[in-house]
């Protein structure tokens, strides 16, 4: 069994920083919220899209599906009462030359493989689709 260790200590009544192995990143505490840090819902869809995007690096050499890279926009839409992701979808770009059928492939294993993506889909309804394309340029992903 796999096991994961991540600490958080706050910084003041604005921020915190979260910790594992050697990285470090900040994250927004702040009531009011902060543009320089993921907030808790944030930091959920960037698991969930981390998940994907590590998943897309595993089994594309066991597919032999050939890529030149992707890219993952996911949105998630909260519950005031009670609060919880009520829903969650996404759109993965994949720079390829793959038919469609194995974009499909591709697609099936990152839904049934992915820890995180089995681990929210078992408590919110989580949408989505693969598609080729063009990815945004660096300067896009910059803003």
């Amino acid at each position: 069994m796999l096991t994961y260790d991540v600490s958080l200590t706050r910084v003041d009544t604005h921020a915190g920083v979260a910790r594992c192995k050697d990285a470090r990143l900040p994250v927004d505490s702040d009531p009011e919220g902060r543009s320089d840090a993921f907030n808790p819902a944030e930091l959920l869809l960037a698991a969930l899209g981390a998940c994907m995007l590590k998943n897309i690096e595993r089994v594309a050499p066991m597919l032999k599906f050939a890529l030149r890279g992707a890219h993952i926009a996911l949105h998630g839409e909260r519950q005031d009462v009670p609060p919880r992701m009520q829903r969650i979808t996404y759109l993965v770009l994949v720079d390829t030359d793959e038919s469609d059928q194995r974009l499909e492939l591709l697609h099936r294993n990152l839904q049934q493989f992915g820890t995180v993506y089995n681990t929210l889909a078992a408590a919110t309804t989580i949408e989505g689709r693969v598609e080729r394309g063009t990815l945004p340029k660096r300067a896009e992903l910059d803003r």
